[in-house]
């Protein structure tokens, strides 16, 4: 018989906070460090009472259980959003920009509004309800596990389609970071345009 694990004071943390804030929604991002893609970000509600089990920071989830968290959080959310700001914006406006604009978008497209939104790290976006920022949210706040999980497994897939695209740069084995193999097929085939120019600036430098 398989163990079930419950991080039950993730669930606890959003009870309390409920007593004030009726409505919360949890967000979160993904992609912020790669040097390609665009940036996801995911906003979430859960009913009080709700629980979810193996429910924790993303990036101490297998990618297995990452796939059936993201079907069951859907099931069970009484909203949820996933969305992005694409290479231009990242480009144009810096990554810590980009992020909280797509942190907007996923709150606003909620369809509910929530009373309080939870953002994960030491900055929040600017919004139209009351929010706060939670650092290490994700290990902290279930509602923003729950987006910290959706944004992930949303933008994997992501460049994974990517990967079909650019088949040369290898995304479904590096998700865009900057590894030695991503370097290496950059030195090989240069700068596609899904890749975020501001940081290859000293490639794109010398590919001119």
């Amino acid at each position: 018989m398989s163990k079930i694990i419950l991080h039950k004071e993730l669930f606890d943390y959003d009870s309390t906070l409920r007593k004030d804030f009726p409505v919360i929604c949890g967000v979160d991002e993904a992609g912020r460090g790669p040097l390609a893609g665009d940036v996801y970000t995911a906003a979430v509600i859960l009913s009080d009472g709700v629980l979810i089990d193996y429910l924790n920071d993303s990036k101490k989830i297998s990618e297995k259980r990452r796939k059936k968290l993201y079907d069951e959080i859907i099931e069970k959310a009484d909203a949820y959003c996933i969305a992005t700001a694409s290479v231009a914006e990242i480009d144009s406006l810096n990554i810590l920009k980009a992020t909280m604009l797509a942190m907007k978008r996923a709150v606003e497209g909620l369809g509910v509004k929530p009373d309080l939104a939870l953002i994960d790290g030491n900055r929040t976006p600017e919004l139209d309800c009351e929010s706060r920022f939670v650092i290490k949210g994700d290990a902290t706040s279930a509602s923003i596990s729950a987006a910290s999980v959706l944004a992930k497994v949303a933008r994997d897939r992501y460049m994974k389609e990517l990967s079909e695209k650019y088949p040369e740069y290898c995304f479904e084995k590096h998700k865009g970071y900057g590894t030695k193999l991503h370097y290496e097929m950059l030195e090989k085939y240069g700068i596609s345009d899904v890749h975020r120019r501001t940081f290859l600036k000293k490639l794109n430098h010398d590919s001119k």
